[in-house]
């Protein structure tokens, strides 16, 4: 069967439907964004949750699914899930910042507002809350960066690995648009992306991981947009954001990220204000998949 016809249940789904949860959608720079909210709407904390490259809001549901007590609010990026493409701006860092900073800002947050981005977010949320000047400044109680990207790609432990992705999105771009954009979608080819991240040795866990890839990882709306926010991803990471982020920081790094090393996390928390580290071992770039109660039980303690 293919995925489409057979998925693989979550070991989370039971924790995730004691939540209650709403939908709900906001116009921005000329697109739609869609998003969650689950838990309490009169919960003293809310989380607006960032999720990573080419995934959408079912990524860090595991992680929601582990804090019962928050109000959790999770949109899917422009251009990607539910999410339509924006008009009034380029799909770059600048232009994803400013739609996280009308996002949050739409939303008329009651409370303690914790700001949380995974992996590609959290290069997205460092650059939203970086630009002090800008009109829409965010100012969030607390920040959270799960798996943050503390250094350039290139320079990961997989730095090859970066290459070879570099040169999969240079064709992607450079072919016909239909063969680049079903180049982009080849199961073949997120399969191998994602068994190289994966790091459990849980049988029944990779294949849910595996299963979540094939259903999410292509939820994109077109090629133009992947093309622009992989080139953001590669461009960009934390460290050149995070002296400008005042506000108290959770960094949740994993000890196996083969994005970002442990030692380039040590170095990236030293860059913020204020910032605390927690290690995660084991587990490599897919913390909000194969170990989200410890993600929670971290940010659980950062916010008490």
């Amino acid at each position: 069967m293919s995925p489409s016809s057979a998925h693989t249940a979550s070991p989370y789904a039971d924790a995730l439907d004691r939540l209650p949860v709403r939908t709900a959608e906001v116009s921005i720079l000329g697109g739609t964004t869609r998003y969650w909210d689950y838990g309490d709407p009169s919960a003293p904390t809310t989380l607006v949750l960032v999720h990573g490259f080419r995934g959408d809001h079912h990524g860090l549901e595991p992680v929601v699914a582990q804090l019962p007590g928050v109000r959790m609010i999770s949109p899917d990026l422009p251009g990607f899930g539910a999410s339509t493409p924006l008009t009034q701006a380029k799909h770059d860092i600048d232009g994803y910042a400013r739609w996280l900073r009308a996002f949050a800002g739409s939303l008329g947050i009651d409370g303690r507002f914790v700001l949380l981005g995974h992996s590609f977010g959290s290069i997205v949320v460092s650059a939203a809350l970086a630009d002090e000047a800008a009109p829409d400044a965010l100012h969030p109680n607390d920040v959270v960066l799960v798996n943050p990207i503390g250094q350039p790609a290139l320079e990961g432990p997989r730095g090859i690995m970066t290459r070879l992705a570099i040169f999969y999105y240079w064709l992607a771009a450079a072919l016909p648009r239909g063969l680049g954009f079903g180049l982009l979608r080849n199961r073949a080819i997120v399969r191998v992306m994602s068994v190289t991240m994966a790091k459990t040795k849980d049988r029944s866990l990779r294949r849910w991981i595996h299963d979540q890839h094939d259903r999410y990882f292509s939820a994109f709306s077109d090629r133009d947009v992947v093309l622009d926010a992989f080139t953001a991803s590669v461009s960009h990471d934390v460290s050149e954001y995070a002296a400008r982020i005042p506000e108290r920081t959770l960094l949740v790094a994993a000890q196996k990220d083969d994005i970002t090393p442990i030692s380039a996390q040590y170095r990236l928390q030293k860059l913020f204000p204020d910032a605390r580290l927690v290690v995660i071992p084991g587990v490599g770039h897919l913390i909000h998949y194969e170990t989200p109660a410890e993600a929670a039980r971290a940010i659980e303690d950062f916010l008490a």
